[in-house]
């Protein structure tokens, strides 16, 4: 793989952090009484926080304010971004390995900039990202744009032609390969139903970092 500039995500792609969010929802509905649904996985990974706390409000919490679903899935990330959040395996290395070979990488994701701040401090990827871009900032979600990935490419000077895009997402890959990005889709269990089609859309397929910064190495 050869590339000068890097997109990385951020949940899924280098942290181990996708159950937290469910586990966020599933504590709100619970602490009232409410049984989160079997598919609820399923249902809201491709929502932004704004879509979430739509979702949320329409079908379980219509009585509770945006701001008060927004600020305890806030608090129960917060936590677990700043102090149990872990870098999946190979991550550091392999990103260690892109720095040296002056590779620069941006972390694109939909999460809040200071939960990410929080989290990449924790799980100890800070050096290795020349900066961070978010879904809010740019007031578009990846599932109906790349601008995101635009933006992050710009601002690191790239073009496409130099420029992977690291996703575990199906609906941010087809957003990507759409617009016209190399693509290296990477496994994560939380969307294990979706890896036939992530194989077959992707320009590469990282089963692990581990695997790769080994092969990088040889």
């Amino acid at each position: 793989m050869r590339l000068n500039c890097a997109i990385f995500d951020m949940d899924g792609t280098v942290l181990d952090s996708m159950q937290a969010w469910v586990d966020a929802i599933g504590h709100i509905l619970t602490r009232r009484g409410i049984t989160p649904p079997a598919d609820l996985r399923e249902i809201t990974r491709p929502m932004n926080g704004m879509l979430l706390v739509d979702y949320l409000q329409r079908e379980f919490l219509p009585g509770i304010t945006g701001r008060e679903i927004t600020d305890e899935v806030g608090a129960y990330m917060e936590d677990f971004y700043s102090n149990r959040v872990q870098a999946k395996a190979g991550v550091k290395n392999f990103l260690s390995l892109l720095k040296m070979e002056g590779v620069q990488c941006y972390l694109a994701t939909a999460t809040h900039r200071e939960l990410v701040r929080r989290a990449i401090a924790h799980a100890g990827l800070e050096p290795y990202f020349k900066g961070i871009i978010t879904s809010g900032e740019v007031g578009k979600n990846k599932i109906d744009s790349p601008d995101i990935y635009e933006w992050a490419m710009k601002r690191m000077g790239g073009n496409k032609a130099d420029t992977v895009v690291f996703e575990d997402a199906l609906f941010a890959i087809r957003t990507a390969k759409k617009a016209g990005f190399r693509v290296a889709g990477v496994y994560d269990p939380d969307s294990e139903a979706d890896q036939e089609e992530i194989r077959a859309l992707s320009d590469y397929y990282i089963t692990s970092f581990e695997e790769l910064y080994q092969t990088e190495q040889r």
